[in-house]
C-alpha cells in the first residue's frame, strides 16, 4: 500500500458496523486531482435510523454531493458511518444535517450539500436539505434526481 494510504484502518480488512455515528471512524485520503474541480456524488438509497421517541425505523434516500478540495472521503468508512445510524435515535433533520456537518468537518470541501429524502411515516414525508455555502456557479452540479414524494421509486 502506498504511504499516502497508510493511515486507512478500514479499507481492505474485516470491519464491524460501528455502535453509533459518534464512534464511527470517517477516513479521508488526499485528493490526487486537487488541481481539477469536480463534483462527487454518493447515493444511499437505503439509509435507516430510528425515531428517538418510538424506536420505530425511519428510512431515507440520501444524496451527498461535494466539490473536494484537498481531501476525498474514503467510501468504505462513509458506508460504515451511514450504517451506524441504523440503531441511532434521531429526528430526520438531525440525521441529515449532522451527516453533512461531519463530512464538512472532516474534508473541508469547497462545497457540500446533502438531500435527505425521507419516506413517510404517519402519512407525512419529510425531506431535509443542507449545504455548506452557496452552490458553485461555474461547475456542473446536476439535480439530485429524487422527485418530490408520490411514492419513491
Amino acid at each position: 500500500m502506498t504511504d499516502i494510504y497508510s493511515n486507512l484502518t478500514q479499507l481492505g480488512g474485516a470491519t464491524v458496523l460501528p455502535a453509533s455515528p459518534e464512534t464511527a471512524v470517517l477516513e479521508r485520503v488526499p485528493n490526487p486531482q486537487a488541481d481539477t474541480r469536480a463534483m462527487v456524488r454518493f447515493t444511499a438509497p437505503e439509509f435507516t435510523s430510528l425515531c428517538p421517541i418510538t424506536g420505530q425505523p425511519d428510512f431515507a434516500h440520501l444524496v451527498i454531493d461535494y466539490v473536494p478540495a484537498g481531501w476525498l472521503v474514503e467510501s468504505k468508512s462513509l458506508k460504515l458511518f451511514l450504517g451506524a445510524f441504523r440503531n441511532h435515535g434521531a429526528f430526520h433533520e438531525d440525521c441529515t444535517i449532522s451527516i453533512g456537518r461531519r463530512l464538512v468537518g472532516l474534508l473541508d470541501p469547497e462545497w457540500l450539500r446533502i438531500g435527505g429524502y425521507w419516506y413517510p411515516r404517519g402519512g407525512i414525508p419529510i425531506d431535509v436539505f443542507w449545504q455548506s455555502g452557496p452552490q458553485p456557479q461555474d461547475l456542473w452540479i446536476p439535480d439530485q434526481g429524487v422527485p418530490t414524494y408520490r411514492g419513491r421509486g
